[in-house]
C-alpha cells in the first residue's frame, strides 16, 4: 500500500462525505484523531460541532431551519476511561454503551448496520483509540450495504496495533460524489500524521471542498500522560 497526502487525497474528492483520521503524531508522542462532516443539503450544512463533556455532539446552527434531526444530530466523539470514540452518527452511543459493558468494539457494533437513507445507504464509520500507560492502537470500522443492495450489511474492521509515528489511516463516507453516491470502498487509506495541531487542522480544513465542508474536529493525545488538546472549526459561526 502506498502512504499518500491527506491534503492531496481531500483535494481531489468534492465529496468524500464524513471522514475520520486515526493515527500518531511524526514524534510518537502523540494519538491524533480527526473528524469532519460536510453536507448538499440545507438541513446538512445547518450544522455545528460544539464540545460535550469530553467529547463533542453536533448542533443546528440555525434551530428554525432543521427538517429532520435523525441522521444528522448525533455525539460523534464519546471517551470511555482511556478509550476515545468517533464515529459518524449515533452508534458513537451504541460503541460506548456497549464497550461498558465488557463488550469490544467490533461485538458492540453488531447490532448496528448502515444509514436508512435510500438509495446512498451511508456506510457507518467508526474509530477507536484505546491509550494506556505509554501504550496506544487503534481500530476503525465500516459497515455498508451490499454493494448498494440493503438486504445485506458488509462489516468490516481493521486494527492498527503499535502504529508507527508520523503514520495513520484515513477512512470516509462516499468514493466520491455522485447520485446515488456511491459507497467508499477497499482498507482505510494510509495517510501521513504530522506533529502541530494547528498545521494539522488548518492543512485538513482548507484542503476540504469549500462549498461542501462544514465541521471538523481535531484532537492530540498525549500518549504517555492522556492529557489532550483539541481543535474545533466550525464554517458557520
Amino acid at each position: 500500500m502506498e502512504k499518500l497526502a491527506l491534503k492531496t487525497l481531500l483535494q481531489e474528492n468534492a465529496y468524500p462525505g464524513r471522514g475520520i483520521v486515526i493515527g500518531k503524531s511524526e514524534d510518537g508522542t502523540k494519538a491524533v484523531c480527526a473528524y469532519f462532516i460536510m453536507g448538499r443539503s440545507v438541513n446538512s450544512r445547518n450544522r455545528v460541532f460544539v464540545e460535550e463533556g469530553e467529547g463533542i455532539r453536533t448542533q443546528a446552527f440555525d434551530p428554525s431551519k432543521l427538517t429532520d434531526p435523525s441522521l444528522i444530530i448525533y455525539a460523534p466523539v464519546r471517551v470511555l476511561g482511556n478509550k476515545t470514540i468517533v464515529t459518524n452518527g449515533d452508534q458513537t452511543d451504541t460503541i460506548y454503551e456497549g464497550m461498558d459493558k465488557q463488550l469490544t468494539f467490533e461485538q458492540s457494533l453488531r447490532s448496528r448496520e448502515f444509514e436508512p437513507d435510500a438509495p446512498n445507504y451511508t456506510p457507518r464509520i467508526s474509530g477507536v483509540m484505546h491509550v494506556e500507560g505509554g501504550v496506544y492502537n487503534y481500530a476503525l470500522s465500516i459497515l455498508k450495504s451490499n454493494n448498494g443492495r440493503p438486504e445485506g450489511c458488509n462489516r468490516y474492521t481493521f486494527a492498527y496495533e503499535n502504529p508507527m509515528a508520523g503514520e495513520g489511516h484515513f477512512i470516509h463516507t462516499y468514493k466520491n460524489d455522485g447520485n446515488p453516491l456511491p459507497s467508499f470502498e477497499g482498507e482505510p487509506k494510509w495517510v501521513g500524521i504530522g506533529n502541530d495541531i494547528d498545521a494539522f487542522t488548518n492543512d485538513v480544513w482548507t484542503s476540504l471542498n469549500e462549498e461542501n465542508k462544514v465541521s471538523l474536529f481535531v484532537r492530540f493525545i498525549d500518549i504517555a500522560t492522556g492529557k489532550y488538546e483539541t481543535r474545533i472549526v466550525n464554517k458557520n459561526q
